[in-house]
């Protein structure tokens, strides 16, 4: 649905629920993404969650699988929308660890954010990311978003204690493809 240079942003199907499932029971992809306490994860449940979505009949949401080489790599999301406010919280999870560090996370990120302020008509786009996620924390200031706040020891992360970082981007802080290529 969403194209970029080296990543598409498309549905989730259900022939990717059992690489999904990989993902979600990897424990250095959940502490990574900040899964605090990595929990596992059933086939099963995850199968049931995505059945029960399916019999509900809704939209898929803004819930996007994350391809690269013709191949899931990831997730990616928008949720908790303020319909007041016009904001939204923005989650991403590169699971496989082949495609770390190269770039394929932060242009995921730029799609979702496009997506967010052109086609969802967003004011301002947060998420919040543990400390220690220092490689997520430098794919979303590449992104445009800037810390907007620190809790403290908040999250007990791999055997200790770290701060959770709140970061947003603003649509007039946010550069477009177009803007950008200038």
């Amino acid at each position: 649905m969403l194209k970029g240079h080296n990543v598409i942003l498309r549905s989730v199907e259900r022939e990717d629920l059992p690489i999904l499932s990989d993902f979600n029971n990897d424990l250095e992809v959940e502490l990574a993404s900040g899964g605090d306490p990595p929990i596992p994860q059933s086939f099963a449940r995850l199968q049931a969650r995505y059945d029960e979505s399916l019999r509900r009949g809704e939209r898929d949401g803004c819930h996007f699988a994350i391809e690269a080489d013709s191949k899931l790599i990831g997730i990616c999301d928008l949720f908790h929308f303020d319909e007041t406010a016009h904001t939204c919280e923005l989650g991403i999870l590169i699971g496989d660890k082949s495609y770390w560090g190269k770039g394929y996370g932060r242009e995921a990120i730029s799609l979702l954010l496009q997506y967010a302020f052109q086609y969802r008509n967003q004011h301002k786009v947060w998420l919040s990311v543990n400390e220690n996620n220092k490689r997520g924390i430098n794919a979303y200031r590449a992104c445009g978003f800037v810390e907007e706040g620190r809790q403290r020891s908040h999250v007990w992360s791999d055997g200790r204690y770290v701060d959770l970082i709140l970061m947003g981007v603003l649509r007039e802080e946010w550069k477009s493809p177009n803007e950008q290529a200038t």
